[in-house]
Formats: structure tokens, C-alpha cells, sequence
């Protein structure tokens, strides 16, 4: 396809209004379109999911996670543990400086650490087993932990190990233009704050080879017909797409690619019923697993685009369990009686929350519960409210999609007895053990001790997962994506020019 923007497609994109492109597209640039516009480049309060694509090109990160899951070096070329697991060294990438003249050496990712730790961002708690450091010399330092935290070296891949230029971190000038060591440079000239935001190849770079496009631009559009207009016009190379724009996508001969990055359920959050009692008995648990068409439901609602799995856990995590994956078969008439055993045959209620962003859903979960035996009580909530109700233990059950980020990282927003997705607090002995011996596990053992970890969540239905909904990426036939586990957008150097 040729990248050249027309004079025909520009007027077409005019009725698009934020997708008038100011950089033109064409070989020598990767032009993506997000379904979120930037909020912020500061430091301490860049985010993962759709804007990490803003902040990538410029704010390198000490480790690299590739499209199988593994971790590779970057600004970071070794790292290691001491024996009981509470002390990181890193080696650092020699000879490399940010944008600034700053040299990049372990006084700078201290200080990096020090602004998310310290920060008020969202995903301070990436950093939060940190203690203190030493900084052996500029390219070594050791990271000390309160206690061991298995989600650390993941965390470095991502916001956790972005790397800012000292000068730059906590000043208002950064929120707007960020400082890296980046492949790219934020053009102030060229972007327009809502519109288009343009990068430019850093010709200091120390790896230019891994980058083969000279300019990168992203066009926050949130409408998806935007989006697709603005690809089948030349002027975008990639985009966020949905379900429904698949089919059309192909018509035209653009390339679509998925990534199950969530995961999407009832979480059954009153284990120890606390609220409704029936939650308590693991019988009735069981039940609701059975009760829904997981199959069924990802082909017709979401035109097959999923896996379906009773785990919580991706394929591409260490907890992966592949026995697991149909531990609750859809069996209504099993549910019926496990629910009678449980003295339960005359009925139950659930009450749970209404809210705008899962309508859809709403009506499968009731038809299929009805069917055996459970009545559900829907409270409306606002789609603000949703979460803040959800993580302060209003409801004792609820559907909700979740992102996962990591093997620990995402026990500690589920398992513990103060997780903010265990909002009741539900937990037990075993369930403890179980963390404490993930958590302090050698690298050797992780792989078993993390999937006893997921086999007690399955066995004991902790919540009634139904599939992993895939985020899709349509892109031109001219250039080919490489997503990430965990992250509905990927890095920079995972787009390139097809062969």
C-alpha cells in the first residue's frame, strides 16, 4: 500500500476533526492512531495499557519483555539476585546519555526508582517492596527489598524501569516534554496536544539498528470509524481495533492481530460470607462456574476473538496450568445439584452491581445463573463509581475485566488478605502458605510454586472466569506488529516493515 497521504484522503479526514494529520504518512514513518489521548509524560505518573505508546519511544526502560514472554536486556545488559531474594543488582549499558547531555548511569536510576516510589502515580506500587540502594559504581547498582518481590524484574520492562533524565524528574516542564535515552525525541515543533503527537529518531541512539522508521506519530482518535477511515485513507499505519471492525478490516486488506490481555468474569469475592452466606460453601462456587456457556458466549458476543480458560492466567505466565483450563465444563444440571446438596435447591440471590460499561454482559449472567436456580439483584452504580465500590467491598460478587501485568504482580492486586481485588479480604491458611512459598521461591522452583498458587485459586473457585477477551490491532499490510503480553499496545521497536 502506498504511505503517501493524499490530497483527497487529507479532505476525507477533515470530517475526523482530531484525525487531520500534521505529520504526513509515508515509508519513513510508523503512524499509529490510540483509543486514548496522552494525559501526562511526568515520570512518576506515566501509565501501562493504551499510553504506554506515548511515553515508549522516549523513556527507555531498563529490561525489555519480548512478544514470547521473556525478559531480555536493554539500559539494564545483566541483572541477578542474591540468595534470599532481597537484593537486585543491575549492570548498566555503558557510554549512553539522555537527550539532555545527562549521562545515564546508576545515579540516575536511583533517582528514577526514588520519583515512582516516592510519586503519586498509579503504578507506585511496582516499586513498593524497595528499601534502599547502593550504587557499587556508575554502572552498577544494587536494589534492596523489604522482602522479596518476584513482580520486580517484570515491573523493569514497564513503567517501573522508564528512565527520565535526573534534570528532568519533578519539574512542570516534564509532564508535557519528556527526556530520555530513548530511540526517539518528542518534537515539540511537529505535535499538536491532542491531535498528533510526533517522534523523531535519536541520532545518539545507541542501538539505531533495532528502529528502521525515522519518525514515529501517534493520533489519539477514540472513535473507532475514525480509525478505520484514517487506515484505509494511508494515513495511519495501525490501529486499535474492535470485534466488530475485524471483518472489514480483512476486506480491505489490512492484517489484524490479537493479544489476550484480560481476563473477564465473576469474581466471587465473598468467600467467607460475610454478606451472602451461600458464598461460603464451595458447592455453590462450584456452581456458578458450571452454570455459564463460556463457549458460546465468546462466539456470539465476541465473534470468537478469545480464549476461553477457567484460570485467570495467561498461557504466556509461569502459573499457566494447562489442566486447568476446563476445570468447570459447562454443566447447568451438575450446578442444580450441587446447589441442592448444598441446601440450596429452593434458590439463591446475589446481588450485584449494574454499571454501563459491562451492559452486554448483564443479561447473560442472569439468564444463565437463572437457569440454575440463582436470582441476581442488580444495583445500579455509575460507571465512575464502579471500581471505587467494587475495591471498598460494597458487593460480594461482580463482573469485571482484568488486566494482567505479571505472576506476582497480579497475586498481589487478587490473593492477599488486603488486595485491592480482594475487597471482603476473603482468605486462607493454605492460600498463605501457598504465597509465602511463590514469594521466596528460587527461580528453578517459581514455575510449580506459582501454579499450586493457581490451582488452589481454581479448585477452591475463587472467582468464575469465562475466556480472555483479545485486544485487536489492525494494521496496514505494509507493516507488521509484534504485541506484548499483558499490554494492549506494544513497544517501538516491535513494528516494522513487512518483507
Amino acid at each position: 500500500m502506498n504511505k503517501l497521504l493524499t490530497a483527497a484522503s487529507a479532505a476525507l479526514l477533515l470530517s475526523f476533526g482530531s484525525a487531520i494529520a500534521e505529520v504526513p504518512n509515508d515509508s519513513n514513518v510508523i503512524a499509529l492512531a490510540n483509543r486514548l489521548d496522552n494525559t501526562t509524560f511526568a515520570r512518576d505518573k506515566i501509565e501501562i495499557g493504551n499510553r504506554l505508546a506515548y511515553w515508549a519511544p522516549v523513556l527507555e526502560t531498563l529490561l525489555t519483555i519480548m512478544p514470547d514472554g521473556s525478559i531480555e536486556p536493554n539500559l539494564a545488559t545483566d541483572w541477578s539476585y542474591n540468595g534470599d531474594n532481597t537484593a537486585l543488582t543491575l549492570t548498566l549499558r555503558e557510554g549512553v546519555s539522555f537527550t539532555d547531555g545527562t549521562p545515564f548511569d546508576a545515579e540516575a536510576v536511583r533517582a528514577n526508582l526514588e520519583a515512582l516510589r516516592t510519586g503519586t502515580g498509579q503504578n507506585v506500587w511496582m516499586v513498593q517492596s524497595i528499601k534502599d540502594y547502593d550504587i557499587v559504581s556508575p554502572t552498577e547498582i544494587v536494589i534492596h527489598l523489604t522482602e522479596p518481590d518476584p513482580a520486580l524484574v517484570r515491573n523493569l520492562t514497564l513503567v517501573a524501569g522508564a528512565m527520565a533524565s535526573p534534570a528532568s524528574l519533578g519539574t512542570e516542564e516534564a509532564a508535557n516534554v519528556p527526556v530520555g535515552t530513548g530511540p526517539y525525541v518528542y518534537d515539540t515543533d511537529e505535535s499538536v496536544v491532542g491531535r498528533q503527537y510526533v517522534y523523531q529518531r535519536n541520532p545518539d541512539y545507541w542501538n539505531p539498528g533495532a528502529f528502521p522508521y525515522g519518525t514515529m506519530t501517534i493520533a489519539p482518535m477514540t472513535d473507532l470509524s475514525a480509525r478505520m477511515n484514517a487506515l484505509k485513507s494511508g494515513q495511519i499505519d495501525v490501529a486499535a481495533g474492535e470485534t466488530v471492525s475485524v471483518a472489514d478490516a480483512k476486506a480491505n486488506g489490512f492484517s489484524v492481530t490479537t493479544n489476550p490481555v484480560n481476563w473477564q468474569g465473576l469474581f466471587l469475592a465473598d468467600r467467607d460470607g460475610t454478606m451472602n452466606p451461600a458464598l461460603a460453601d464451595l458447592r455453590v462456587r462450584k456452581a456458578i462456574n458450571m452454570a455459564f456457556d463460556q463457549d458460546s458466549i465468546l462466539k456470539y458476543v465476541e465473534q470468537g476473538y478469545g480464549v476461553v480458560s477457567d484460570q485467570v492466567f495467561p498461557e504466556t505466565s509461569i502459573s499457566y496450568d494447562p489442566e486447568l483450563t476446563n476445570y468447570y465444563p459447562y454443566d447447568p444440571e451438575k450446578a442444580r445439584a450441587l446447589l441442592e446438596e448444598a441446601g440450596y435447591g429452593d434458590g439463591l440471590t446475589l446481588t450485584m452491581p449494574d454499571a454501563p460499561q459491562f451492559a452486554q454482559y448483564y443479561p447473560i449472567v442472569e439468564q444463565q445463573l437463572n437457569d440454575i436456580g440463582i436470582e441476581v439483584d442488580w444495583v445500579k452504580v455509575s460507571p465512575d463509581a464502579l471500581i471505587a465500590d467494587i475495591t471498598n467491598g460494597r458487593f460480594g460478587a461482580f463482573f469485571f475485566r482484568l488486566g494482567n501485568q505479571s505472576d506476582w504482580g497480579d497475586l498481589l492486586k487478587l490473593a492477599f488478605k488486603n488486595s485491592a481485588w480482594n475487597p471482603l479480604g476473603a482468605t486462607t491458611p493454605e492460600m498463605q502458605e501457598l504465597l509465602a512459598t511463590a514469594q521466596n521461591a528460587s527461580e528453578a522452583d517459581k514455575p510449580v510454586a506459582f501454579q499450586a498458587v493457581n490451582r488452589y485459586l481454581v479448585e477452591n473457585a475463587w472467582y468464575a472466569p469465562w475466556y480472555r477477551p483479545e485486544a485487536i490491532s489492525i494494521t496496514a499490510p505494509d507493516v507488521i506488529e509484534q504485541p506484548i503480553p499483558g499490554n494492549v499496545v506494544t513497544f517501538p521497536e516491535f513494528y516494522r516493515p513487512a518483507e
